[in-house]
């Protein structure tokens, strides 16, 4: 907490980089910095690096003003103070996803023999709810730190959509890529849902539906997006694991017909498991407060406060 206060306060003075992002707006408007304060800040930056390019007060300067690198360690931290419940193992949560699978999974040839739909839809129903519980209670604790009346307007939801404050061209598609890949998978498993429960259609779908072409684009855009950003050195446990994700999902609908479906079902299945399990301890809640810190700069902004 003390080096970011430090470095803020720097900065503060300086303001040289008072139109990069939405960060040093947000920090001019305080002149002292609590911890829910840097929380804030740090979950605002979006680690672009441009503010550490122009900033003449860098190492090896004596001042060693490095905001990307110390935001990035608080926004770390405030990831484990907002996990719920508490922070538990990755590779914990990881072996529970591989194990289950396998453990419930059948000899078969097709994927409902392998593994029952209603065991597969009791299975991931509940890690997804349980997933989606623990960053809802999050993001709650974030937003309630920041005392603000909640109030959501377009602005917003635009700097969600478009990562307005990636200003790095290849970074910022490479999250669009993984982002927008994410959001057609959950597309896909959605219109598969409807396709069972409404249509009574049964998986395997045909090549040319609409699960399987919505499911086709966002394994491709994920597998693009992760890829992209492991090459700017962005490496985190959740990006392998959503890679993984993606590249075992577009191996099994490739081979679906061959004798290794069942091996890739079930390490597909295991995968997503501990993708759900892992989710509100990774990487991932990094757009959630992201997302709420960018409706509180907007609420700022606006002068609206409780």
């Amino acid at each position: 907490m003390h080096e970011g206060e430090r470095i803020l306060r720097i900065c503060n003075a300086c303001r040289y980089c008072e139109g990069y992002c939405a960060v040093f707006p947000a920090m001019e408007r305080r002149q002292t910095f609590s911890q829910p304060d840097l929380n804030y800040l740090a979950n605002l930056c979006h680690k672009c690096g441009e503010c550490l390019e122009a900033c003449q007060y860098a190492p090896p300067h004596e001042f060693a003003v490095d905001v990307p690198k110390v935001l990035e360690e608080i926004r770390e931290a405030s990831w484990r103070r907002y996990a719920w419940p508490a922070p538990i193992p990755f590779w914990l949560l990881v072996a529970v996803g591989a194990i289950v699978p396998f453990a419930l999974s059948r000899p078969g040839r097709d994927f409902y023999s392998i593994m029952p739909h209603a065991t597969m839809v009791l299975l991931f129903g509940i890690a997804a709810a349980l997933a989606a519980v623990a960053c809802i209670l999050g993001a709650l604790k974030f937003w309630r730190e920041g005392g603000e009346r909640f109030t959501l307007t377009a602005r917003p939801i635009r700097d969600i959509l478009t990562l307005r404050y990636a200003h790095r061209g290849a970074q910022r598609w490479f999250h669009h890529f993984t982002f927008y890949g994410f959001a057609l998978c959950f597309a896909s498993t959605t219109t598969a849902a409807f396709y069972h429960y409404a249509l009574h259609l049964k998986a395997p779908y045909a090549y040319l539906s609409l699960p399987v072409l919505l499911g086709t684009a966002g394994g491709i855009a994920l597998t693009a997006g992760t890829l992209g950003l492991f090459s700017l050195k962005h490496h985190s446990s959740f990006l392998v694991l959503l890679f993984l994700t993606s590249v075992s999902g577009l191996a099994l609908l490739a081979l679906r017909e061959s004798s290794v479906m069942r091996a890739l079902l079930i390490l597909h299945l295991g995968l997503v498991l501990a993708f759900f399990l892992t989710l509100p301890y990774g990487k991932f809640v990094h757009g959630i407060y992201r997302s709420a810190a960018l409706i509180r700069y907007a609420v700022e902004s606006r002068g609206i406060h409780r």
